[in-house]
């Protein structure tokens, strides 16, 4: 995939397009045929200070947490569990007198894999593999996904879920929290296998621009790797 992204980012980067591309977006996309594309490969490691990490947290016993469709409830457990949320940002606090943390799947399994979550589905306690079957078929391209969002988590930074956006996450620079600033990316995952059309390229920059952000792309190796390109447009 870090080869074909390569190759269509020349491609991009060209001023001249073809007559399909031009014909394939809107007024406001065509804009961006004036433009061309940066790439750059960038290292997560020099973008500010790390945030609070999951290791830090210190428990007497994992949390107790409960699958619900698509998300993961922390309702008894809620006390125990609301550090994650105020120093790390995991999940979205719900209710007022009987509050609960909702997680999204990549939230959850992230938690479960490092010991400090245990999820149960009914009164069934599932194990890291169990989870994961189950969230594929909840969600398109889970496993990649996860793979980026795990990456880009333990080297400190806080990732909430874009899909409000149509991006996979939004990325904060390291250090700082929601509410505290502007998320910096908008990150897509994907597998080096994959293949990424001039369209989808173009669609992943729309979001980006219409949002404010810098786009982010992690893409996922044969061995689990997650490299990550950043691709800004600019006037030639």
């Amino acid at each position: 995939m870090s080869a074909l992204l390569g190759a269509r980012c020349s491609e991009l980067m060209s001023k001249k397009k073809t007559k399909e591309a031009k014909g394939a977006f809107d007024t406001k996309a065509n804009s961006l045929e004036e433009e061309e594309a940066e790439l750059e490969r960038i290292d997560l490691e020099k973008h500010g200070p790390p945030s609070n990490t999951v290791e830090e947290f210190k428990l007497e016993r994992p949390i107790n947490a409960q699958l619900i469709g698509n998300k993961v409830a922390i309702t008894e457990d809620f006390q125990l569990a609301q550090p994650f949320y105020d120093r790390s940002s995991f999940g979205e606090i719900h209710g007022v007198k009987d509050k609960r943390l909702e997680l999204s799947l990549d939230e959850a399994l992230y938690l479960l894999e490092r010991g400090k979550l245990k999820v149960f589905d009914g009164k069934k306690q599932l194990s890291f593999e169990a989870f994961v079957k189950i969230a594929g078929k909840q969600e398109k391209n889970f496993w990649t996904r996860y793979q980026v969002y795990r990456d880009i988590r333990t080297r400190g930074y806080i990732t909430k879920t874009a899909l409000k956006f149509g991006a996979d996450y939004r990325v904060y620079p390291r250090g700082i929290k929601p509410g505290q600033d502007h998320a910096k990316w908008v990150l897509f995952a994907t597998n080096e296998g994959d293949s990424l059309t001039w369209r989808e390229f173009a669609a992943m920059n729309r979001v980006a621009h219409s949002t404010r952000k810098r786009l982010l792309v992690g893409i996922v190796d044969a061995e689990g790797e997650a490299t990550y390109y950043e691709i800004r447009w600019k006037k030639p």
